[in-house]
């Protein structure tokens, strides 16, 4: 089974000159070189991790809870990934690589999609182990955030020594575009773009038109968010949509203090802002920003209310405000 596919690259444009042309041929050396080798996950595959993850998901399959549980397939990463702590099996030439492309100006980072293959169920118990690779680095490419080259990174996963997986990510590692001609937000400063792919176009068209819309299973009716390709309950790749009422509460939230980021503080200075999991009155859950209530002032339970928000002439994002006590 593989996972859907983000169409990332989609309306980029190759350019490749120059001096590009000599960059490009020293950063095709890294492929097929490691970029992680005999890797250990932190922790065995266990049932807190995995009731952690569908409580955060709303994903209540029973296949993931009982004495033969196993963890969801789309966990396969979160057992080999770093924490805060980081990663200690990153190879030489996977840093070798980034810092050719920092030196070249190419410093930014943005991740663009992955694909995953699943090979077997991970169960509590499992010992995940990995090796990866540096499989491709494309030729440089213009995108809307600027220039810069895709990185896909093929890790192969085992649990307990059996081939389990395989996790593709990519990257952009890119020189940003120059300001100029983007729209600017409330505070005056420029906010990112949603990335659209394949999977997420029709939720994002409905934005633009100002409805929430969430996908809802052509078979067993059970409501999901964020859009996905099936349905978390049945597995049907039947769907339809409904759209949301707008009304909600904070289920929880948390206070962004660093790095600064103006486009997302009301200020416009980069101050704190809050960053919320609203629950819809639908019993979905999506992350959003609280508006016109101050950060601190954020609480759990809070009434809020949908509204959008412009940040262009063509762009619009779903905000949630506070409507306790009449707010607003």
């Amino acid at each position: 089974m593989t996972a859907g596919k983000a169409s990332a690259e989609a309306g980029v444009d190759e350019d490749v000159s120059g001096d590009a042309d000599e960059l490009y041929g020293r950063l095709r050396a890294y492929e097929g070189r490691p970029a992680a080798t005999a890797g250990t996950g932190k922790d065995l595959v266990n049932e807190t991790m995995i009731r952690h993850w569908c409580e955060a998901m709303g994903d209540t399959n029973p296949a993931y809870t009982g004495p033969d549980a196993i963890a969801p397939p789309t966990m396969l990463q979160a057992w080999t990934m770093g924490g805060l702590s980081g990663h200690t099996d990153r190879s030489g030439p996977y840093d070798e690589l980034f810092a050719l492309l920092d030196g070249a100006g190419y410093a930014a980072v943005v991740a663009t999609d992955c694909e995953q293959e699943y090979l077997r169920p991970l169960r509590p118990g499992d010992r995940v182990t990995f090796d990866a690779v540096i499989e491709s680095v494309s030729a440089r490419k213009t995108t809307k955030l600027g220039t810069g080259y895709f990185i896909t990174t093929r890790m192969d996963v085992r649990a307990s020594g059996e081939p389990a997986g395989t996790h593709r990510f990519r990257i952009l590692k890119y020189r940003p575009a120059k300001a100029g001609g983007k729209p600017k937000g409330p505070a005056g400063v420029a906010r990112p773009d949603p990335v659209v792919n394949r999977d997420n176009a029709g939720f994002w068209e409905g934005v633009a038109a100002g409805r929430l819309l969430i996908q809802r299973c052509g078979v067993c009716a059970a409501l999901r968010f964020p859009w996905l390709p099936g349905c978390n309950t049945c597995g049907s790749p039947e769907w339809d949509t409904v759209e949301a009422s707008g009304e909600g509460t904070v289920f929880s939230y948390v206070v962004m203090h660093h790095p600064p980021f103006p486009a997302f503080s009301e200020s416009g200075e980069g101050g704190p802002y809050a960053v919320a999991l609203i629950e819809l009155a639908e019993g979905v859950r999506m992350v959003s920003n609280v508006v016109g209530v101050p950060y601190d002032e954020v609480r759990v339970g809070m009434p809020v209310r949908l509204e959008f928000l412009r940040t262009g002439p063509e762009a619009r994002l779903p905000v949630f405000r506070s409507s306790a006590g009449g707010e607003g």
